[in-house]
């Protein structure tokens, strides 16, 4: 007939052990690498931020609400005031940022607590102003 008979070809299918599983071991640490990993830094920065939260820090509640912090009560609740005069407890877990950070008093005892040295500290050149200075845009 027109069909030949096939015939069972030589064993050699099973392979070693360790081939067999050097798919699975290489899809693990590119999902390590590029999931598990950065969302492990995600919520260790978080953590951070939650536990360094003081009285005057500006936020913003996981519902998008923004307030101004006004008292600390304990480890798990803050007070926010949302309004001028209206004030409302949150939990820290529910605080997805913190907009703005108070900056310390620094009274060096000459100026008289007003803050004024008459010097003017200088301004950090930042992203935007570092990539004009490596594409010429400060001539100064």
């Amino acid at each position: 007939m027109f069909i030949s008979p096939a015939y069972a070809q030589g064993a050699g299918g099973g392979g070693g052990g360790i081939e067999a599983f050097l798919p699975l071991i290489l899809i693990f640490v590119v999902f390590y690498f590029l999931l598990i990993r950065p969302q492990q830094k995600k919520v260790k920065l978080h953590k951070e931020m939650l536990g360094a939260i003081r009285r005057g820090d500006k936020i913003v509640t996981g519902g998008g609400i923004i307030g101004t912090v006004t008292k600390v009560i304990d480890d798990h609740e803050v007070n926010v005031e949302i309004a001028e005069g209206i004030k409302v407890r949150v939990q820290r877990g529910l605080i997805s940022a913190v907009l703005t950070k108070p900056e310390p008093v620094k009274d060096d005892g000459k100026s008289g607590g007003s803050g004024e040295s008459g010097e003017t500290p200088p301004k950090p050149a930042g992203i935007g102003g570092a990539l004009k200075g490596l594409l010429g845009g400060n001539k100064n």
